[in-house]
């Protein structure tokens, strides 16, 4: 990364550090089966990258010394094989906690007292990877479902988007399918379902997302015919 071009402003590495955690939220939950594939044992020290633009990657550390970035746990894969599954991924979100901390006070280093605090302030507002993965984790067993199975969300109807969720979100009432809900985490900020908020699904990605952290509101989701979300629309804007 080009620290020329590092991000500067509290919304831009606020914004960095959102994909981020995005990225490693997504690893560790949706993603699961694939991340824990590639941290085999057998390899060398790998460490849990999550990226800007909300992906992640399993990969060596940086060979140049310092890093850009500050790095990751080291060796993430060793402990793989010799601990629970579910305690494995715990110990990885709580290191992951700490480096989308150490990156974020990295970029912010230059800012000033109060926008360091408002930076701060912004990053709580959201649970930490440890709590997604935990709240995850605690919904599952709760409910008796498979780690490996997915969530399952009522399909938005053919003549406007997610009525049927915007329903549930606006009037709060209990749905019988709340408990299915729970365990969908917002593809921006990671943070589970709750039936008092109102939530959009991408049609592109299928993803879901509170409506706040996508600036849509209910009322405007009802005149979008097909909704991409800002990933999905950053691509085609590129292709």
């Amino acid at each position: 990364m080009d620290l020329g071009s590092a991000p500067r402003t509290v919304e831009d590495i606020f914004k960095d550090y959102s994909g981020r955690r995005a990225g490693i939220v997504r690893a560790l939950t949706h993603d699961v089966d694939e991340f824990y594939a590639q941290c085999d044992p057998d390899r060398e020290n790998l460490c849990l990258y999550g990226h800007s633009n909300d992906s992640w990657e399993v990969n060596l550390p940086a060979e140049e010394v310092p890093p850009e970035l500050p790095e990751p746990a080291l060796g993430i894969n060793f402990a793989r094989d010799g601990m629970e599954r579910r305690d494995w991924l715990s110990l990885i979100a709580l290191h992951s906690d700490s480096w989308l901390l150490s990156v974020a006070f990295y970029l912010g280093a230059r800012l000033n007292r109060n926008d360091r605090k408002r930076l701060f302030s912004m990053i709580n507002e959201h649970p930490t990877v440890f709590e997604v993965v935990s709240d995850r984790r605690q919904s599952r067993e709760k409910s008796g479902i498979d780690s490996g199975s997915k969530s399952k969300l009522s399909k938005r109807s053919s003549d406007g988007p997610i009525k049927s969720n915007s329903k549930i979100a606006n009037e709060g009432s209990y749905d019988e399918d709340d408990d299915e809900h729970s365990e969908t985490l917002c593809g921006a900020c990671g943070g589970s379902y709750s039936a008092d908020e109102f939530w959009i699904a991408c049609d592109v990605c299928e993803r879901w997302f509170h409506g706040k952290c996508v600036k849509v509101t209910p009322a405007k989701a009802e005149s979008i015919k097909q909704y991409k979300c800002p990933r999905c629309s950053s691509k085609k804007a590129r292709q």
